[in-house]
Order: C-alpha cells, then structure tokens, then sequence
C-alpha cells in the first residue's frame, strides 16, 4: 500500500525523463512551418522566372509596328505609280482565264430576242450619238472653198493635172497621152525614168501627134477616157 503512491512520481519522473525526448521530435515539427513559406517561396520565384521571359520576349515583338510602318510609307509610293495600260483584247484574255467554266442558264426564243432588240437599240443610240458629235463638230470648223479653177467638173476638190504627149490622135474626139515621169530612186538614189499612157477627150480634135498639151481629171466620159484636154503647149515641128 505504502509503494502505491510512489508509482506516479515514478511516473512523474518518466514523464520528466521523456519531455526532453518528446521536445525534440517536435523541434522538426516546429521547423515545418518555418520550411514551407521556402517551399512556397520557390515556385513563386519559379513564377516569376517564367513571367520575366514573357515580358521580355513582349519587347521583341513591338517592333513589328516598325516593320509595318514602311509598308505604311510604300503605300503612296505605289498608289503614285500610273496604272498600266491594258489592251481590251488583253482585257478580254484576262476575263476569259479567270471564267470559272459555269454555263449560262438555257434561254428560251424570248429571252433571246428581247436581248438582241436591247442591243441594237443601244448600237443605235451610240452610232445617232456619234453622228451628232459629228455634225457639230462639221458646223463649228466649216470646210475651206476651193478655188474654182482647181475644182474638178463633177465635184469640190483638187483635180489632178497632167502634161505629156500625144502618141495617137487616130479616134474622133480623142488623144492618147503619154506621161512621162523622172523620179530618184529612195535606195540607190539613182534617176529612174518611166512612163504611163492616158485617154483624153478632145472636143474639136485640135491636138495632133507630137505635141505636147496639159490634161485634167474629169468625171468618166466612156470606159477609158477619165481625162480631158486643157491646153496644147507645144506643136510638134
């Protein structure tokens, strides 16, 4: 009985003895927390790190608006550039390659004359257009007067005028003339000589052969005779 109560402070005593022992088991235990704001420490600096790149690889890419910039200054360089000059034939080519091969919708005989009549009446509307442009453009610069002696007999305009020789006076009311031209040659600039024959009209048959006369264009006496007599400026000795 007497050996009871000295088993607590038995007890008391191995309590004592332990306290050490369970002090330093929870001296890890203690440190724990001082060891995680470490840890929690590290992926922060780890976030950090993998933001630094991000924000230093941002940089770089700001310099593309610089890139961008020339192509901002070449644009009125290549507006200022003239448009190239297309042929509508090319034009056309062109149209026909990019034709994507789709066919027209069937029309029926309605579809197709009211398209022909559409057409010639814009045809029409153009050429009555053209025609007027035309007439004013003939009222505003009147056409010059020919002098009357250069006026051919059936009409205005510059008669040609010819001098030769007669070669045959043989047919009533006609001469045979013959022009003789001189002319340099355009390559080896050698003096060609040649000659052509005409038919004149002679009213009185007053030319004879030899002489020499002057002949003008004229309107179409028979089927050879486009010429007439003027004048004879020599007589043949």
């Amino acid at each position: 009985m007497i050996e009871e109560p000295e088993q607590p402070a038995a007890d008391a005593a191995e309590s004592t003895d332990d306290s050490p022992q369970s002090a330093e088991p929870e001296t890890p235990a203690e440190q724990a927390p001082v060891e995680e704001p470490a840890a929690e420490e590290a992926p922060a600096e780890e976030a950090a790190a993998e933001e630094a790149p991000a924000e230093e690889a941002a940089p770089a890419e700001e310099p593309a608006p610089a890139e961008d910039a020339p192509a901002a200054d070449e644009a009125p360089a290549a507006a200022a550039e003239p448009e190239e000059v297309v042929h509508p034939k090319e034009r056309r080519k062109r149209a026909r390659s990019e034709h994507g091969g789709e066919t027209r919708p069937q029309r029926g005989p309605d579809d197709r004359a009211t398209e022909r009549a559409a057409k010639r009446s814009r045809l029409s509307a153009s050429r009555r257009a053209y025609r007027q442009k035309q007439r004013e453009k003939r009222a505003g610069s009147p056409r010059p007067e020919v002098p009357q002696q250069e006026a051919k007999e059936h009409g205005s305009g510059r008669a040609r005028v010819r001098q030769g020789v007669v070669v045959s006076a043989k047919p009533d009311k006609t001469i045979t003339v013959r022009i003789d031209i001189a002319r340099r040659h355009r390559t080896y600039k050698k003096i060609v000589r040649s000659s052509s024959t005409l038919h004149a009209h002679d009213e009185r048959n007053e030319a004879h052969e030899g002489d020499t006369v002057r002949v003008i264009e004229t309107r179409p006496l028979s089927r050879t005779k486009r010429w007439r007599l003027v004048e004879i400026l020599e007589r043949a000795r």
